[in-house]
């Protein structure tokens, strides 16, 4: 039977998860400078001051939310590469990574496009150090595939797939006629595809 100090924590867990997937989605709707710590406190049903028992404030929300997705991305990548035994077998599920993530989480793209320079320098700096190592991984792959290609030319191939793939919850906002997401991740799948082996 948990005791109440696990109670307590599991509680404590539980509103850390729900303040971090509120804070992405009204900073997606709103930009960061839209919203107030009060507001933030009632998403989750607690005052704006309550937030503080969770963190230290409306700016480390935000850091917390685009390091933690930085950091996921990276060890997902790394895990990708590990499991798979060739460079195209990589890159295939590579694709599939990002793309699930992308359609996952829709709001954390948004927020990261618009509200990066809202953090603290030295997340800034590192969150910036953890996507250039993301994209040297998939350029590493590439390079495995490609190997007379320049990295300038991988680089650029990896960012405009990044850009085509991240797109899309835009897009996907914007209209009531987007299809079904799996006929999405199928269609951004087979265009990362084609783009990256060509």
């Amino acid at each position: 039977m948990p005791t109440p100090a696990t109670d307590r924590k599991r509680a404590k867990a539980d509103r850390n998860t729900a303040l971090l997937r509120e804070a992405a989605r009204l900073f997606a709707a709103r930009g960061y400078s839209g919203v107030s710590l009060e507001e933030l406190g009632a998403a989750v049903g607690v005052t704006g001051p309550a937030v503080y028992r969770h963190f230290a404030g409306k700016q480390a929300l935000l850091s917390e939310i685009l390091v933690r997705v930085s950091e996921g991305l990276l060890t997902g990548g790394r895990a990708v590469i590990d499991d798979q035994s060739d460079a195209a077998s990589r890159l295939r599920v590579l694709i599939g990574f990002h793309v699930d993530f992308a359609l996952a989480d829709a709001d954390v793209i948004r927020v990261q496009d618009r509200d990066l320079d809202n953090l603290a320098d030295e997340d800034r700096h590192t969150v910036r150090r953890l996507q250039r190592e993301y994209v040297d991984m998939w350029i590493g792959v590439l390079k495995e595939l490609h190997p007379n290609r320049s990295e300038s030319d991988l680089r650029v191939r990896a960012h405009a797939c990044f850009g085509l793939i991240n797109s899309t919850p835009y897009s996907a906002r914007a209209s009531s006629k987007m299809p079904a997401q799996s006929t999405v991740r199928g269609i951004l799948e087979s265009m990362a595809t084609a783009a990256l082996t060509e």
